[in-house]
């Protein structure tokens, strides 16, 4: 099938890439190391359940989601492909 200058399977190498950036980005977020007992923003203790699921968490679940509602949202968009192989 002609499809430009893009080669054969470009689209799916460029979802293949978007997906990976995600998997990046949100793994380089995760937190590491030792796990705090209380938050570091209100100082409510963490439960043990939550230290145990999430090894080096530093926030209680409510100051969490806030911190996670305040992040900016980042563009899904694949700026890495060719101007021929993106996705319009």
């Amino acid at each position: 099938m002609a499809n430009g200058w893009a080669g054969d399977g470009a689209v799916q190498d460029q979802i293949d890439s978007t997906v990976e950036d995600a998997l990046q980005r949100v793994r380089s977020r995760l937190p590491s190391g030792q796990s705090r007992t209380h938050c570091e923003e209100c100082g409510d203790p963490i439960p043990e359940a939550r230290r145990q699921a999430l090894p080096g968490v530093r926030f209680c679940v409510p100051c969490q989601t806030e911190r996670d509602e305040q992040r900016e949202e980042f563009s899904a968009y694949n700026r890495r492909g060719s101007k021929d192989s993106q996705l319009r």
